[in-house]
């Protein structure tokens, strides 16, 4: 009776240590399904606009203003602030030599900039026919510098500078002169063009030059109003 009553506590034993046993491993199964519920709510809490977890991902960067902003000593500077380092000036009475000045400036992808008098000149002003007209007298006295109303330009930064205005009485309109003698041209090659009906630059480019004091001017162009781009286009390519 005694053996039968042991083999009896023995198998109850095994069986209570089994038992055990299986309600442990239970028990840590459940907490390792834990852990993941744990990791998402992380994940969630750290990947909000401006967190780092945002700045690994492109498209969620892309809609982080901080992300896409360039670095305070990125290259790239601020674009409003930069500008062309050619630049286009441009003298038009009636707007035909502007016209021309627009079209090199698209092709140049240069800054326009055009002089433009205090007192504007009408088309009594620009008779040529007549011998008292304000254009004319203006011509004819080479001190002549006719007042400019527009503002004041800095050429800094600029290489490259078309100078532009119509041919009056063979030469450039003194407003030219008053432009040129104002500012240093130092550095800065200068590429005087002019519109006409059939007069040449004449000596508009040694008069410009002389009066400049500096930069390095070279030879000029005469257009008619109407010159195609594809034709001012060879001509700033024999420049180069």
């Amino acid at each position: 009776m005694k053996k039968l009553f042991s083999i009896l506590l023995t198998v109850l034993l095994v069986f209570l240590l089994a038992a055990c046993a299986s309600s442990n491993h239970t028990e840590n199964d459940s907490a390792t399904t834990k852990k993941p519920e744990t990791t998402v709510r992380n994940d969630q809490t750290t990947d909000q606009p401006g967190s780092g977890a945002a700045d690994s991902n492109p498209s969620d960067s892309a809609s982080d203003d901080t992300a896409v902003s360039p670095p305070a000593d990125s290259e790239a500077g601020d674009p409003k602030q930069a500008h062309s380092k050619v630049l286009v000036v441009v003298f038009s009475a009636t707007g035909t030599t502007r016209g021309v000045a627009e079209k090199i400036a698209a092709i140049e992808n240069a800054d326009l900039y055009e002089i433009k008098a205090a007192q504007e000149y009408t088309s009594d002003d620009l008779n040529w026919h007549d011998s008292s007209s304000r254009s004319t007298l203006e011509q004819n006295d080479k001190n002549a510098r006719p007042e400019i109303g527009s503002e004041s330009i800095s050429l800094e930064g600029y290489e490259k500078i078309y100078i532009g205005f119509p041919i009056w009485w063979g030469e450039e309109p003194r407003i030219l002169d008053t432009f040129v003698e104002r500012y240093s041209f130092d550095g800065i090659t200068m590429i005087p063009f002019c519109t006409s009906s059939s007069s040449g630059i004449g000596r508009s480019r040694q008069n410009l030059a002389e009066h400049a004091g500096s930069g390095n001017w070279l030879e000029g162009k005469r257009f008619g109003g109407s010159v195609s781009e594809a034709d001012l286009q060879t001509w700033i390519d024999s420049l180069k």
